[in-house]
């Protein structure tokens, strides 16, 4: 099976390009500098919001963890993650 070339383009206007998720791009980000300002190092981790909304920027909210551990958890449909342990 041939794997086909991934389109960035149509990718972009359909999914990344739509209000909401710029909103939550730009959240996510938000996030990471809010971790920062409180001098840890973010290098080589993701900030995790806890609750799994990335508009959901209060302190409390982020933790740190390896990519392997904040991308393994199933969400629901609103984006909300399965994990009792976060």
């Amino acid at each position: 099976m041939v794997a086909s070339r991934r389109n960035y383009k149509k990718e972009y206007a359909n999914y990344h390009s739509k209000p909401a998720q710029k909103a939550n791009r730009a959240s996510r980000n938000t996030a990471r500098r809010t971790v920062k300002k409180t001098g840890t190092s973010v290098a080589g981790l993701d900030v995790s919001h806890r609750n799994g909304n990335p508009r959901d920027n209060r302190r409390k909210n982020l933790s740190l963890k390896p990519a392997s551990q904040n991308r393994s958890y199933a969400r629901t449909r609103n984006a909300r993650k399965r994990n009792p342990y976060a």
